[in-house]
């Protein structure tokens, strides 16, 4: 067990990694908080027998990997999960190889080590009819005060756009009010590694929008925030968790399973519904942000189990026997 805390002193070079990531790259800030998380965790691996990040060597490394692919929770189940090893894994190979690049290590000891294979999950995904219901119990929200009719206005419009774009969650909370306009279909997106991408508006989310814009440029405070989602919190926009609250007490007036239910979701919802109706998988992959598209080719494999699963369950024929 890793119980001692990280020595900073130890990884004197981990915030000039951060900087080059964030100038060079375009990391976001969670991928920052990521990497930072990540090799402090295994600054505090190597604490226990005196090794420093800096000076560990590849059987240290291989040791550390073992470690994550091998420990359990008191259950009985993995302490990581396929993806979260993946990535300690990539934080580790941007971190050595920074260090050889700047002439602070001669070798890079992650060189001949192998990745963790991983499999990655099929997304979660919410069919038309329930993403239907999920918007029409945002026309059923009340609206007995001002307060109601603001975060009514808000939360349709959170919605229409996120399933009108299919944009990550981050996007969409901190878009700035100088990004979109009343009659604009289109709306520039900043996405990971600060690539641009224009991203469509459908009609339903055009009103949304313009109804929101309205409501929200009428209050005093709001009207003076760069952000199209203000808040009075210390990030000055909506959070991911006040969204996710937002969704979880829609889903329970749709009558909807929410732990189902998540702004990804929605996400998965978008590109699963798009590719159903027959559009392009690269038009797709571009809206989505995706860099490559096998990521986006997925949510073809959703559909293409689904078709084969209405085949085993509602061909007329599977159950009938040959004489």
């Amino acid at each position: 067990m890793t119980s001692e805390k990280p020595k900073l002193k130890d990884m004197p070079y981990l915030d000039l990694f951060l900087e080059m990531q964030s100038a060079e790259l375009g990391a976001s800030k969670n991928t920052l908080s990521a990497y930072r998380r990540d090799l402090l965790d295994f600054q505090s691996y190597l604490s226990g027998n005196g090794t420093s990040a800096e000076t560990a060597d590849e059987n240290a490394l291989s040791a550390y990997l073992t470690y994550l692919r091998t420990a359990e929770k008191p259950t009985g189940e993995p302490m990581w999960k396929d993806g979260s090893r993946a990535r300690k894994f990539s934080s580790l190979v941007g971190y050595y190889r920074f260090l050889v690049s700047e002439n602070l290590r001669p070798d890079n000891p992650m060189q001949s080590l192998k990745r963790p294979k991983t499999i990655r999950p099929m997304p979660k995904i919410l069919s038309e009819e329930d993403t239907g219901h999920l918007l029409e119990a945002t026309l059923r929200l009340p609206e007995k005060t001002p307060s109601d009719i603001y975060a009514k206005c808000r939360t349709i419009c959170l919605l229409e756009i996120l399933y009108a774009t299919g944009m990550r969650v981050s996007e969409m909370i901190s878009l700035k009010r100088s990004q979109v306009r009343e009659m604009q279909r289109f709306i520039a997106i900043s996405g990971k590694g600060g690539k641009e991408r224009l991203v469509p508006l459908n009609d339903p989310a055009m009103e949304a929008l313009k109804q929101w814009m309205r409501q929200r440029d009428a209050d005093f405070t709001d009207r003076h925030s760069p952000f199209l989602f203000p808040s009075r919190g210390k990030v000055g926009h909506l959070t991911r968790q006040r969204f996710a609250q937002i969704l979880d007490d829609l889903a329970e007036k749709a009558g909807l399973d929410k732990a189902k239910i998540s702004p990804h979701v929605l996400r998965h919802a978008f590109a699963t519904h798009l590719l159903s109706h027959g559009a392009d998988l690269r038009a797709v992959q571009k809206m989505l942000g995706h860099s490559d598209i096998s990521t986006t080719q997925i949510y073809t494999h959703v559909l293409q189990e689904r078709a084969q699963r209405l085949v085993r369950e509602k061909h007329p024929l599977v159950n009938k026997k040959i004489d």
